[in-house]
């Protein structure tokens, strides 16, 4: 059986990266079982890249940390082309349509998220799951 393709926004790969959160248990399970292959591309790499850099409160990293979190992203994650993401219903925060265009385009079946405005689309897209990471069900 193929490994299930999923998409983590920018919080949730910071919830596995920095934050260590258990909420997002299955997901690391399902990765290094091999039963799931996160993918992810430029424009949402980036996005992580530059949130790394953000004021974290005491989890606030440093230069070097912050290049530890990108490798540790780049060794998870599948690195896939930019899509277009045409067709695709317009999320209302402009900033998410990335994470959207990006599962569509690499034909993810789950996009991971906290992000209201990302999920309240999950009823307008067929074929991807939007669910937050305490919803997310990895495959047997």
């Amino acid at each position: 059986m193929q490994p299930l393709k999923v998409v983590l926004d920018t919080n949730i790969w910071l919830d596995w990266l920095v934050f260590d959160d258990p909420a997002i248990a299955a997901l690391r399970e399902a990765r290094a079982a091999g039963r799931i292959d996160i993918v992810i591309d430029e424009a949402c790499e980036a996005e992580l890249v530059r949130v790394l850099a953000y004021d974290l409160g005491a989890r606030t990293l440093d230069a070097a940390a912050q290049s530890a979190c990108v490798a540790r992203c780049r060794a998870l994650a599948i690195r896939v082309g930019a899509h277009a993401g045409g067709g695709l219903p317009a999320c209302r925060d402009p900033d998410d349509q990335k994470f959207l265009a990006l599962a569509a385009g690499a034909g993810a079946a789950v996009l991971v998220s906290r992000d209201q405005a990302l999920l309240e689309l999950a009823p307008r897209v067929d074929g991807l799951r939007i669910v937050p990471p305490e919803r997310f069900e990895a495959p047997a």
